[in-house]
């Protein structure tokens, strides 16, 4: 079991677990910025934001989360079709939860299936545990993609302050009259402008330069790849998170049945 861990611009999308013994076994999936603020909705009732099918029916377990969504549009589309797997275009090959089958193992079923299929299978996301008699007896319902992390431990959502270090390394960089990619050595505008996860690092790249570098065997989207400049293995995902703004400057697209794969 991990100590808390803070995380910075968090997306989630969570499974909940009923404790009380009238309706043990019933689950809920949702979406949170926020998890334990969410947890504290759900057992408090609708009356205090929680979610009128999880209203007076605590108290509940919210005992996995996904996360490490790029932003709020594509937590959201995978909490749909976490909730619709049978509507999903995406998941047509799962099958129908069976009769003696267990609401909670057919959600973890349908989770592990969306992991290991596009477009999920090439985000960095995490799947955290949050309770961990729940970790030793069901974690091995779950089977996904090496670059994702299995962990186990309570985590805490960290809104970010727009303050920035001028000791920071992409800070310098673009204070620079005239900074050039390291990969086509070309001229970069600020907006195209990425660096590397590790402070220390001096990679200064065109976006596209590095995602054609990190891309193989025809990728539409790279998944990670070894930084140029340092040599360290890092997630595309990764990258694109460091890079604030990248993700949120995209129009939000409304969420509807089609849009939701």
């Amino acid at each position: 079991m991990d100590g808390e861990e803070i995380i910075k611009h968090f997306y989630g999308v969570y499974l909940l677990y009923c404790m009380n013994p009238k309706y043990k076994g019933r689950t809920y999936i949702g979406y949170t910025v926020d998890p334990r603020r969410r947890l504290k909705q759900h057992n408090a009732g609708k009356e205090h934001r929680g979610a009128w099918k999880t209203s007076n029916k605590g108290p509940w377990n919210m005992v996995l989360i996904i996360h490490g969504f790029p932003n709020r549009t594509a937590a959201l589309r995978f909490e749909w079709a976490w909730q619709h797997p049978h509507v999903s275009r995406r998941l047509k090959h799962v099958p129908k939860k069976k009769a003696r089958q267990k609401v909670f193992e057919f959600c973890l079923l349908v989770v592990s299936e969306m992991l290991n299929v596009g477009p999920w299978c090439r985000l960095p996301l995490t799947i955290r545990w949050l309770n961990y008699d729940f970790f030793e007896k069901y974690s091995y319902h779950i089977s996904a993609p090496m670059h994702m992390p299995v962990c186990c431990g309570k985590v805490i959502s960290q809104k970010i302050k727009k303050v920035y270090d001028e000791e920071l390394n992409e800070v310098q960089i673009l204070e620079e009259s005239y900074v050039t990619c390291s990969i086509c050595s070309s001229f970069i505008e600020k907006k195209e402008l990425i660096t590397c996860i590790k402070p220390s690092c001096r990679l200064v790249a065109h976006l596209i330069c590095l995602a054609k570098l990190f891309c193989k065997d025809n990728m539409i989207l790279p998944i990670e790849g070894i930084c140029p400049a340092c040599n360290t293995n890092v997630l595309w995902g990764d990258l694109i998170r460091k890079k604030i703004g990248c993700y949120e400057d995209l129009k939000e697209i409304s969420i509807n049945s089609n849009d939701c794969v």
